[in-house]
């Protein structure tokens, strides 16, 4: 990413509003940089729910923070010893676990460290991404869709509390930190010559998309990720209902609305279109997250998944190389269509296989380290999503301050992106450092320099 290449970026049509520098990107995120963390469940409970015990690992009893993310995960747990907020817990739970036979001894819950490496490494991808901006990025790793089925099947989790809590809850922990952020966002755009009006109610409660100048868009066009899982949110009670009306056709329908806006109507135009864009693409993988929670995907026949999502991948594949020539590109976040299918089939394959095979990569707590930054990525999902692109922003002149030293010009790879890519990192983690313990005030917690 070139200092040229940082003044500024076009407006995109309703259609274009997923990921990349379009107002209305797709990356996380979680993230739940979603974002949502929600708890998992004790084995206990999910032996009674009728959900396989082998799919919850045990982990080793070294009490780890970790926060929920911006749905990037939104729990109140550790990442080996997870301590439940009392509003996590149903209401229906028994308030200690029956004793059992010293031969059936319980397991330790734990986080499901499959899902949160899934979740740290969309991360990863989205911050990539927006670096370098290579097209094919959203092909090796959907991240987008990933989150929004990781949030989806938390949120059906949440779903066994009262649905007003669980909304309430989800807008506490998602809320502060964005006002965090927005808060310097806002200033500078105003010291910039942005004179807000009766619309800046949107960076309070983004549930439509926040304006600005042309100054900032780089910085607040990251927010349709929010919005679209602020509705998510919002509808979750419904749409969770409906799926377990007519679970599969349910799954199969959610498809349906990206094809009538491709095909038939493209919807209004404006703040309401591209919402409508937006949710309909990720529908499937929101209400995939309810299949997997209600164990639906473990009853099917391998056959049939593999065929159905490999049909999903090769349409979305098919669709985004053939209509690249409308928008100059195959990337997956210009085209509506191909990335609600790619990431259909995708993101079907990963769920399904974790139903299937019970992974939970229990093995990652083996390597200490490389287990602690995968926690500090879901403690801190919000926090990296929504601060990454103003560090990718403040490394270009960063960097342009070090041609003034002569040793730096000679052995520094000043004008690689890959060099602008380790400052930008460097800058996520001083972001995070500074600003990560908002996160942690809104999940009432005691606010921690490092989770």
């Amino acid at each position: 990413m070139s200092w040229e290449q940082q003044q500024g970026y076009p407006q995109g049509q309703p259609q274009d509003r997923q990921q990349g520098y379009q107002p209305g990107y797709q990356q996380g995120y979680d993230y739940n940089y979603g974002y949502t963390y929600g708890g998992y469940e004790q084995p206990q409970q999910y032996v009674q729910q009728g959900y396989p015990q082998q799919q919850y690992t045990e982990y080793p009893q070294q009490p780890v923070e970790s926060v929920e993310s911006v749905e990037p995960v939104q729990a109140d747990q550790t990442a080996r010893l997870p301590q439940v907020e009392p509003e996590d817990v149903p209401a229906d739970a028994p308030a200690e676990a029956p004793e059992q036979p010293a031969e059936q001894k319980p397991r330790s819950p734990g986080r499901d460290r499959y899902f949160d490496t899934l979740r740290a490494v969309a991360l990863v991808r989205v911050v990539t991404y927006h670096t370098f901006g290579w097209a094919w990025c959203g092909m090796v790793f959907p991240s987008m869709g990933i989150m929004f089925a990781l949030a989806g099947t938390l949120m059906a989790k949440s779903l066994e509390r009262p649905p007003l809590k669980v909304i309430r809850s989800r807008l506490r922990r998602l809320l502060p930190p964005f006002w965090f952020w927005g808060l310097f966002v806002v200033l500078a755009m105003m010291i910039h010559g942005w004179i807000p009006h009766w619309q800046i109610v949107f960076w309070i409660v983004p549930f439509g998309d926040p304006i600005g100048n042309k100054w900032g868009v780089q910085a607040w066009e990251i927010l349709w990720y929010l919005r679209t899982y602020l509705w998510f949110v919002l509808l979750s009670p419904l749409l969770l209902k409906a799926f377990r009306l007519a679970r599969i056709p349910m799954l199969l329908l959610s498809l349906a609305p990206i094809l009538v806006l491709t095909f038939v109507w493209a919807g209004p135009e404006g703040r309401l279109g591209n919402e409508l864009w937006d949710f309909s693409t990720y529908l499937f993988c929101w209400i995939l997250g309810f299949a997997h929670r209600d164990g639906v995907l473990q009853r099917l026949k391998p056959a049939l998944v593999v065929l159905l999502s490999a049909a999903a991948l090769a349409y979305g594949g098919w669709y985004a190389f053939t209509h690249q020539g409308e928008v100059g590109t195959y990337d997956l976040d210009e085209i509506p269509l191909a990335q609600a299918f790619w990431s259909a089939g995708f993101v079907t394959l990963l769920f399904w296989a974790k139903a299937r095979f019970g992974i939970d990569f229990a093995w990652l707590t083996r390597f200490r380290r490389t287990d602690r930054i995968v926690t500090i990525f879901n403690a801190r999902a919000v926090t990296i999503y929504l601060w990454h692109e103003i560090a990718l922003i403040l490394a270009v002149p960063l960097i342009d301050q070090f041609w003034k030293v002569r040793a730096f010009e000679l052995y520094l790879p000043l004008e690689s992106q890959w060099f602008m890519f380790g400052i930008g990192w460097v800058l996520i983690v001083v972001s995070v450092l500074a600003c990560g313990w908002v996160e942690d005030v809104a999940a009432k917690k005691k606010p921690r320099l490092v989770p």
